[in-house]
């Protein structure tokens, strides 16, 4: 069941913090794993549960987890520490040693504007998706609380245009710049075809175009979306769905987590009263979409022979 639900080669798992979308990315990833797909599974999220999810240690590269299965957590200081020294190299490339000081001064202060870490994050994101998605037959994103991962997923469309436009606002500069090169002759100094903000901008086009095209190709990837039966990730849930469809991101389903046992007392009959009416809501909610429904477990699920328990629960009513 869990093999031919989840059968796209990318595959998110999100939802508001504390539902549980770490575990059970982590869970389907091992039945992938054992079912014989080399699979990777990536978090994006800053709390870094997957190690904890799995009992093993997890890097910033991809760790050996079981057969079939690696694991890496991306760090976002760690990315934007990253991101910034790039960007440092590349401005010395492209500017005049006078100014370089000053530049590489105005980009420490940016490290710690809004969006920052965003930007980093989102580069290790798409680079992970272009330069490692040819080595592994599934990946799965377990990412971060549902308002950060939408940011996230909107950049591809946001960013493409934008450096689009960036591109061809340097090819004017570079345009004018020839011109003044052959009226000023050989006072203009010497010329070189070779652009290196020209090239990084295409360099990153392109991985946000191939990014952007993966996140909408239902064929590809799908959005799994896990949700207890509260209230609050309820009404979350109903809300981020809404904004994959304006960006086009496909919807493989929901994951309704920790549903009480039918026998569970008279203190817990309430709660059940609760969740039946939230259940049905997402039921009704969410028609369009496969639900699956997994119970709540006696004890934590950690390990991987728990993980792998989860997904051989893990059922669907369609």
């Amino acid at each position: 069941m869990v093999e031919a639900a989840f059968d796209r080669n990318v595959l998110f798992f999100g939802g508001k913090g504390g539902v549980g979308k770490t575990t059970l990315a982590a869970a389907v990833a091992i039945a992938r794993a054992d079912r014989g797909k080399k699979t990777l599974l990536v978090s994006t999220d800053p709390a870094h549960s997957v190690a904890d999810a799995l009992g093993c240690e997890v890097g910033s590269e991809p760790t050996a987890v079981v057969a079939n299965l690696d694991a890496l957590e991306i760090d976002p200081a760690q990315e934007t520490d990253r991101y910034i020294e790039d960007v440092k190299a590349r401005i010395a490339e492209s500017t005049a040693p006078r100014l370089v000081a000053e530049v590489e001064r105005q980009v420490d202060v940016a490290r710690f504007s809004p969006g920052a870490e965003e930007s980093a994050l989102f580069d290790r994101f798409t680079r992970i998706m272009k330069d490692l998605g040819s080595q592994y037959e599934t990946m799965i994103f377990d990412t971060a609380p549902t308002g950060h991962t939408l940011r996230l997923l909107s950049l591809p469309e946001l960013m493409t245009s934008w450096i689009a436009g960036l591109i061809d606002q340097r090819g004017k500069v570079n345009a004018l710049s020839r011109m003044w090169r052959n009226v000023a002759g050989s006072a203009a100094g010497e010329a070189s075809d070779k652009d290196p903000v020209v090239e990084t901008l295409h360099e990153r086009h392109d991985r946000f175009v191939f990014a952007r095209d993966v996140l909408t190709d239902e064929k590809r990837s799908a959005f799994y979306f896990v949700v207890t039966p509260e209230r609050l990730p309820v009404l979350e849930t109903e809300r981020a769905v809404s904004a994959l469809v304006k960006y086009r991101i496909p919807v493989g389903g929901i994951v309704l987590n920790r549903l009480l046992p039918a026998e569970s007392g008279e203190f817990l009959e309430k709660r059940r009263e609760l969740e039946a009416l939230m259940v049905a809501r997402v039921e009704g909610s969410f028609s369009a979409q496969p639900i699956w429904k997994v119970p709540l477990f006696s004890t934590d699920v950690i390990g991987v022979a728990s993980l792998r328990t989860l997904a051989n629960t893990l059922t669907s009513n369609f």
